[in-house]
């Protein structure tokens, strides 16, 4: 019977080993450093929220006709779309109708199937082309039986210096009864 027994390592192989360990350990970090920068770049855009926030410059309080008929405006700003921006684009479009010294903004896409409105000035309607539905001057339901689910969408306006009309552009779920804004 031959009976061996194993020799323990020598301290050297035993520090060896640990500078290996070491060396791999640091080396998996400083790896983690530019790969995490290069994740946090990369997914950036997808954190941050598309479209604009605040209120967009439409046009002059003298732009609009004082009988209460509705004008329709593009609505020009900034867009920021993942890692573009494209700078002074039309993002939409408002209907504004003054009635005194107030404005009233709506937004041009109907809330059934997401058509732009049209107005009508020979019945005072606004008039959605894809569905019939129909809505009156301020942009509520005309008709009882009209397939969009809510009147037309109310936006927030502002009016700044006295003559500059400021409108808080956003767009909302189509098809839905109620108004949900889209991010």
């Amino acid at each position: 019977m031959n009976s061996h027994t194993p020799t323990p390592p020598s301290g050297e192989d035993r520090r060896g080993f640990f500078r290996q360990a070491a060396a791999v350990f640091l080396g998996g970090l400083t790896a983690l450093v530019p790969l995490a920068a290069g994740l946090l770049t990369l997914l950036d855009p997808l954190r941050r929220k598309a479209g604009i926030s605040g209120f967009v410059h439409v046009t002059s309080l003298s732009a609009l006709p004082e009988d209460g008929t509705p004008r329709r405006f593009p609505v020009i700003a900034d867009r920021v779309d993942a890692w573009n921006k494209f700078p002074r684009v039309p993002i939409g479009a408002v209907y504004l109708r003054r009635s005194g010294p107030l404005v009233h903004a709506l937004n041009v896409t109907c809330p059934h199937a997401g058509c732009p409105v049209e107005y009508r000035s020979a019945n005072e309607t606004f008039l959605c082309p894809c569905h019939n539905s129909k809505f009156k001057p301020d942009g509520g339901l005309a008709d009882v039986g009209s397939p969009s689910p809510r009147g037309m969408d109310t936006l927030e306006v502002e009016l700044r210096n006295g003559t500059e009309v400021w409108v808080k552009f956003q767009n909302f779920e189509a098809g839905k009864a109620k108004k949900i804004a889209v991010a």
